[in-house]
């Protein structure tokens, strides 16, 4: 049985935003990976994905994202945003503020996404990616051109995120919301009570209501963004290609977008690139299949090294 990692021994770091809480495990001194956790969720997806990485010699950093635990805003100011360039953006902060150069990056949805940015923008900063489902960065110019009626049908809550009502039903009903999702998205994963709570606790963050709202909203165009962002979204509108030797892992029971909808957008990996889809596997991937992420990090890491 995996032993959940302890979120009660973190680290904080402060970037120029943000006071990141972060977890890290593993030799000092090894190649560094970096685990990026998805909505609705926390550093806990990495449960069964961290302790062998580290074992085997790397150090392994598991950051919370803005908006979620005990990760901050440092100034009251500052918008309370989570589109992509600003999550980008935090990852490579975090890099800098400790001084790692380079690191494998893996990352699903918010994470994935943010782990895309920064090998599309910055790639001498990511030594290699796992991206789980694909290739993350939003086309937000073609936000209003509709899908398929079945995924647009999967994206119900980020409708209701768009009206008043489904603000405060997330302000009223975080964890009952998160808990309907996680049985949706990964609906072959049978998660107990207590792995639930253990991240639902991460929703309480003062500032996870407006950046979750923010969020799915800037992406349809629907709501300003950042202005120290601007030049960076001008950069991601433009989709850029990602060069950074790159595995996608997709599940198979994915059920926020099937692996179908992510295909097409493959042709934006142009470096080394391997597309796996792992059986019965959902959304919350690294939960439910933590030994493929494992083997596609460390896969990654002796590429480097040949």
């Amino acid at each position: 049985m995996t032993m959940p990692l302890n979120p009660a021994s973190h680290s904080m770091i402060r970037t120029p935003v943000l006071d990141i809480a972060y977890l890290d495990s593993g030799p000092a001194d090894g190649p560094a990976v970096i685990l990026l956790h998805g909505w609705p969720s926390d550093v806990h997806d990495y449960d069964g994905v961290a302790p062998p990485l580290a074992a085997a010699g790397f150090r392994v950093l598991v950051p919370w994202l803005r908006g979620f635990g005990p990760t901050r805003f440092l100034d009251p100011a500052t918008p309370r945003s989570g589109q992509q360039a600003a999550l980008g953006a935090d990852v490579r902060d975090f890099m800098d503020a400790l001084s790692i150069r380079s690191a494998i990056l893996a990352g699903y949805d918010w994470g994935g996404r943010a782990a895309c940015v920064v090998a599309a923008l910055w790639p001498e900063r990511a030594a290699g990616l796992v991206s789980i489902t694909g290739y993350a960065i939003q086309d937000i110019a073609g936000a209003g051109t509709p899908a398929a009626a079945g995924q647009e049908f999967r994206y119900w809550y980020q409708w209701y995120f768009h009206t008043e009502r489904g603000r405060n039903g997330l302000t009223e009903n975080r964890a009952e919301i998160a808990r309907l999702l996680w049985r949706l998205w990964s609906p072959n994963w049978c998660f107990d009570d207590a792995t639930f709570q253990r991240t639902a606790a991460s929703f309480d963050n003062p500032d996870f209501v407006d950046v979750t709202i923010q969020s799915y909203r800037h992406r349809y165009g629907n709501a300003a963004g950042d202005p120290a962002c601007d030049d960076l979204e001008a950069r991601l509108a433009a989709q850029p290609e990602i060069a950074v030797p790159t595995v996608v892992l997709h599940g198979d029971a994915d059920g926020v977008t099937a692996a179908s909808g992510f295909i097409p957008r493959d042709r934006l990996f142009t470096g080394r690139f391997e597309r796996l889809l792992i059986p019965r596997a959902g959304h919350f991937l690294p939960r439910e299949s933590p030994g493929e992420v494992v083997a596609a990090v460390q896969g990654l890491a002796a590429e480097k090294r040949s």
